[in-house]
């Protein structure tokens, strides 16, 4: 099964001048398409720990997962993610040469709206083009906020049951980040989408501690492969107070069973229950 994870880059992000607004964002676009997001890592703008997040993320990449890489693609000094992308895969940075097509055409169309003549050898236009610079076989990701484009690089399938997966990089703007990331999944990630192939159920349970649940939790999931059982305690929620929702995701085909052999057992406690909640992707 292909996993998708997001990594977000930037200093701005850690020292809270930015609230992350990328996670929730591609939750719900996954979610929009029937699919769910693995895990996720935050890293400042320091190329030792760029690289080292990036070289695992390719690792994973090997195995058939998708990464979304957010952040630190510009031009700037304290935008490191091309060169740190390159160094984890040992590769050397080149002008893409279709990338350095869309700069000079997002650049000719910025001298056009302030009426000046575009001069591709003026120094900001020749600096423009850093932006261009990746790795040595990557594909250039659109953008079509700006023409300014980000990048991807795919790997080959490390197992012969795996497909390939890929790191794709977009800039830290969500106005073009988010816009990126939705066109890739419609159109290279489409044969994914598993709109109704999952869904959540639980119910809220007044007064249990999680260590009475707990056996009665590893039970069903060793019940029912596939299904994942949680648990999620409260201790001040203004509606229900302190209480437990407790809950199985999955395959709906597996999941009923299982939500049916976890309400028995939760009556066999004795439990009191709250209201229950159903969520289907």
């Amino acid at each position: 099964m292909t996993t998708f994870s997001l990594i977000l880059i930037g200093d701005e992000i850690l020292s809270g001048k930015r609230v992350d607004k990328h996670l929730p964002k591609t939750i719900e676009l996954l979610a929009e398409r029937g699919l769910q997001l693995s895990g996720a890592e935050i890293v400042g703008d320091d190329p030792v720990r760029i690289t080292a997040v990036l070289r695992r993320a390719f690792e994973r990449a090997a195995l058939g997962e998708v990464v979304f890489c957010c952040g630190g693609i510009g031009a700037t000094p304290d935008d490191h993610t091309r060169q740190c992308a390159a160094a984890a895969l040992g590769r050397p940075l080149r002008l893409h040469p279709q990338a350095a097509e869309l700069i000079h055409e997002r650049a000719r169309d910025m001298a056009r709206e302030k009426g000046v003549v575009y001069d591709p050898d003026q120094p900001d236009n020749v600096h423009r083009l850093n932006m261009g610079v990746f790795p040595e076989g990557a594909e250039i990701l659109p953008n079509p906020y700006n023409k300014i484009p980000g990048f991807s690089i795919e790997m080959p399938a490390r197992l012969p049951a795996s497909q390939p997966g890929a790191v794709h990089f977009m800039p830290g703007f969500p106005v073009m980040a988010w816009p990126m990331m939705d066109g890739l999944l419609d159109q290279k990630y489409a044969h994914l989408h598993a709109r109704g192939a999952w869904g959540e159920r639980s119910i809220i349970v007044y007064g249990a501690m999680e260590a009475v649940l707990t056996p009665l939790m590893e039970a069903i999931e060793a019940g029912h492969p596939g299904v994942k059982v949680f648990s999620l305690p409260s201790v001040d929620h203004p509606e229900h107070g302190r209480h437990i929702e407790l809950g199985v995701k999955g395959e709906p085909a597996r999941m009923v069973p299982a939500y049916e052999e976890m309400l028995a057992g939760l009556q066999t406690l004795g439990c009191r229950l709250g209201p229950e909640l159903v969520r289907t992707v």
